[in-house]
């Protein structure tokens, strides 16, 4: 059998077995480093668990160093690894109610970004591939009608948005700008993708999570767009006195 062919499971900090994957998979999952040295890896050919350090096809992919991924080669990139504890995402509204062995899991498929006052996190038009998290600061969400901003929402700490350019990655709807120093998760939507393939059982929760997040949004727009249509009704029954 070829390393093509090979198949490989991965025993995950969920205690729950991931796969079966293709060789080229458990590679790109090192070197997105989100295959820990120590991790269990099960390999259809020999029939038997070992820590993916041991792997003889993954020589090269880890440092001597325990719990450390080295660059595999040039020209890879890695997502800026987040120095933070597991349990402070708990702040995040929609990680609330993962364990920290989750949160340690889901913590791989992110990016830390900071953002400075006035600086725009994403502008209305563009093309969106990524959702945010706020884990500090305070941003708003606006839009310029008839050339003046209208906010549509202030956003802080244990708020998201960009849901929906995960799920569809089409255009922004508005424009996200830093009201203070800011400090922001981002999961691409290939990260989450990853996540999806990589990790169902954390997957399922965030996806359930995100689902009830953007029924309550659909709700508040609606009853928004309600009273709107109401009051225009209204002010147009009312007569001018001449």
């Amino acid at each position: 059998m070829d390393d093509g062919a090979k198949r490989y499971w991965i025993w995950g900090q969920d205690r729950v077995a991931s796969g079966p994957m293709a060789f080229s998979e458990l590679v790109a999952a090192a070197r997105r480093e989100r295959l820990p040295r120590e991790t269990w890896v099960f390999n259809d050919q020999n029939r038997v668990w070992l820590p993916a350090a041991s792997l003889p096809e993954l020589e090269g992919l880890f440092c001597s160093q325990p719990g450390v991924a080295s660059v595999p080669s040039v020209g890879t990139t890695l997502a800026a690894r987040p120095a933070l504890r597991p349990g402070s995402l708990r702040r995040i509204k929609i990680l609330a109610g993962l364990d920290e062995a989750q949160l340690a899991v889901f913590l791989r498929y992110v990016e830390v970004e900071h953002f400075q006052p006035f600086t725009h996190v994403v502008r209305a038009g563009e093309h969106g591939d990524a959702m945010y998290l706020v884990l500090q600061g305070e941003l708003r969400a606006s839009l310029y009608i008839d050339g003046q901003e209208s906010i549509l929402a202030t956003l802080t700490v244990g708020d998201f948005f960009g849901e929906v350019s995960v799920l569809d990655q089409g255009p922004r709807s508005a424009d996200v700008i830093a009201n203070e120093p800011s400090v922001l998760l981002k999961v691409s939507a290939a990260a989450f993708q990853d996540l999806v393939r990589e990790v169902p059982t954390l997957a399922a929760p965030l996806l359930v999570a995100l689902s009830r997040a953007v029924v309550r949004r659909v709700r508040v727009l609606t009853r928004r767009y309600q009273d709107s249509i109401h009051f225009a009704r209204v002010a147009g029954a009312v007569s001018p006195v001449r």
